[in-house]
């Protein structure tokens, strides 16, 4: 069976890798996660990030058909409409992203979301493949950071989203809404009954106080097993579970989530522009302690 070519790309802004994943025989290559160059203090954009993936695929020679998004990301806006206005490639996601934007569409009163998923091209079951070339690629549904995180099996490889980060650094928060540390967990236990050679593709990497300086994005089952500080092979659910509710009650809210959830549960699109033919991110503003 051949192995996939993969070339990353760290956006140190958020801590993100986007990949490019390519069928050696065939030249035929999907992107995951591509990430959109945003500065929130002057709202504007750049494709940037996304050239860079397609210039290294025109000069490899690759053919992009697809764009796997792994979840509905609140910490980046997604760069797959500009890979499928240049390539025509095909953007997929997890079909619980109805559930997210069913979620999220009253509260940014975004009328025009579908709540059906329609605005994504393929709406990826668990257990459904797509051909990358002879690469058989495979989803399999990891919910627990959000209802619909999927995790894409290419060969010998899988990424992993948003479930688990570097041994060192531990697992995904499950705080947002529609997420669950329980359900985190099982989903985790799923990816690490894996055959140990397996090679686990993280969507971040964030440095741990006081260890490595090198930001870092490939491990192993065998060595999340052994050393997830957060879920190795010897924490039990139940352990899991109280961890990561009482951790996640310190974290602080995503910088970009509100530009990001708005964006993504759109397939990366904008919303729609106002009648001055501006775009708009919206802020819901409430008063805490208002008599």
């Amino acid at each position: 069976m051949p192995k996939p070519i993969i070339h990353a790309w760290f956006d140190s802004p958020t801590n993100t890798v986007t990949y490019l994943v390519a069928d050696p025989e065939t030249k035929r290559a999907a992107v995951v996660d591509p990430v959109l160059d945003y500065d929130h203090k002057s709202g504007k954009a750049s494709v940037q990030p996304v050239e860079a993936v397609l210039k290294k695929a025109r000069d490899e020679g690759y053919g992009i058909d697809w764009v796997l998004e792994t979840h509905v990301h609140a910490d980046h806006l997604s760069g797959a409409p500009y890979i499928k206005l240049k390539t025509g490639a095909k953007v997929v996601i997890g079909e619980h992203i109805r559930q997210v934007q069913k979620i999220f569409r009253p509260i940014f009163n975004a009328l025009d979301v579908s709540g059906t998923g329609a605005e994504f091209d393929v709406l990826a079951k668990d257990g459904d493949t797509c051909q990358i070339g002879s690469l058989t690629c495979a989803a399999i549904a990891t919910p627990g950071h959000t209802p619909a995180c999927m995790s894409f099996r290419i060969g010998d490889v899988v990424f992993v989203g948003d479930t688990l980060f570097m041994p060192d650094y531990g697992t995904a928060r499950a705080d947002f809404p529609g997420g669950d540390a329980r359900t985190l967990y099982r989903s985790i236990r799923r990816l690490l009954s894996l055959p140990k050679e397996t090679r686990l593709f993280m969507c971040h990497d964030y440095l741990p106080p006081g260890g490595r300086k090198e930001f870092l994005w490939e491990t192993t089952v065998g060595e999340q097993l052994a050393h997830n500080v957060h879920v190795k092979e010897s924490v039990s659910e139940d352990d899991f579970v109280a961890m990561r509710e009482a951790r996640d009650r310190t974290l602080s809210t995503p910088t970009l989530l509100m530009p990001s959830i708005q964006v993504n549960m759109r397939a990366g699109q904008l919303p729609p522009a106002d009648a001055n033919g501006v775009h708009y991110i919206k802020v819901p503003v409430s008063i805490a302690d208002a008599a």
